[in-house]
């Protein structure tokens, strides 16, 4: 059984080698980022357990932090080019790719949903983060993102950053609150109602949610509680499988994918074996491991 990791990550040398151009030391402010993992192909297909593939996302390197709208946008379309490129090179451990957007050229990242992931043979959606330029992901000037994917039935990978409004932002648990506050905004703004269509995906099984169910059922309205349940999540929790198995008792056994974040979380190669065999260890079915593993991503896809 060939194992799809459906959050995994790399760093396009040629996008990389342009952001550097802008600002030789950019990497310094990311230092998790100096991962050769991520750029250096022949270690990273090394990296790979046997029968395993990954869609690969970009890091969070996102032009539209650094640059005016217009170049923002180039950046992304050469970004786009080159992980395409990477995906039909490497057909046999990548089998897609996710593309970057200009948050701040709307326009522009509407049509490159168009031009580059709508009927494209290598991407196959988009990767927003919870905010961009300061703002939650779900401020009104991004809603036609969300509608334009639903569109073309293209999903979201929603990754976390910081809120750079907070003081006290820290990797174990702020990125979580993160996601949690996104997932939130998304219900909130009734995305799933206006946009049958719309798949999300969610980094880290869903963050909070799946822990504070209840709270969602008794507090908010059967509407949002239900519609909490139309997200994707992954498994890049770094192991647990009791926390997983809430993950699928919430979302639903075909809702839970299979992703690492890798090469991050566990060196030097990330945590690929250490959520594989969290799975294996969950109290449910064959069937539903192998749904994890590889089946939900085939349906999703269809």
């Amino acid at each position: 059984m060939t194992v799809i990791d459906v959050f995994a990550h790399v760093l396009p040398p040629k996008f990389l080698q342009q952001m550097q151009a802008l600002n030789p030391k950019i990497l310094d402010n990311f230092p998790y980022m100096k991962n050769d993992l991520l750029t250096d192909l022949d270690q990273h297909r090394a990296s790979l357990p046997a029968d395993h593939q990954q869609i690969i996302s970009a890091v969070n390197l996102n032009p539209e932090d650094f640059v005016d709208s217009d170049q923002a946008a180039e950046l992304c379309r050469s970004a786009n080019d080159e992980m395409a490129d990477l995906v039909r090179d490497n057909r046999d451990i990548f089998p897609a790719g996710v593309a970057m957007l200009p948050m701040n050229n709307i326009p522009e990242a509407l049509k490159i949903i168009d031009d580059q992931v709508a009927n494209s043979d290598a991407l196959v959606g988009v990767q927003l983060f919870t905010q961009a330029l300061g703002q939650p992901i779900t401020a009104s000037e991004y809603e036609p993102v969300f509608a334009k994917l639903a569109s073309v039935n293209a999903p979201i990978w929603l990754h976390p950053v910081f809120d750079t409004h907070k003081t006290d932002n820290e990797l174990t648990f702020s990125w979580e609150y993160e996601l949690t506050q996104a997932m939130n905004g998304i219900v909130a703004a009734s995305y799933f109602r206006k946009y049958p269509n719309l798949k999300v995906i969610v980094h880290h099984a869903g963050a909070m949610v799946p822990y504070f169910s209840q709270r969602i059922k008794y507090i908010q309205s059967a509407e949002n509680y239900t519609d909490f349940q139309k997200f994707y999540v992954d498994t890049a929790i770094l192991g647990n499988p009791q926390a997983l198995e809430l993950a699928v008792d919430f979302f639903g056994g075909d809702h839970v994918l299979f992703g690492t974040d890798s090469p991050f979380g566990i060196p030097p190669v990330g945590p690929t074996a250490v959520i594989e065999q969290a799975v294996n260890d969950m109290a449910i079915s064959s069937d539903q491991k192998q749904a994890i593993f590889s089946e939900n991503w085939q349906r999703l896809r269809n």
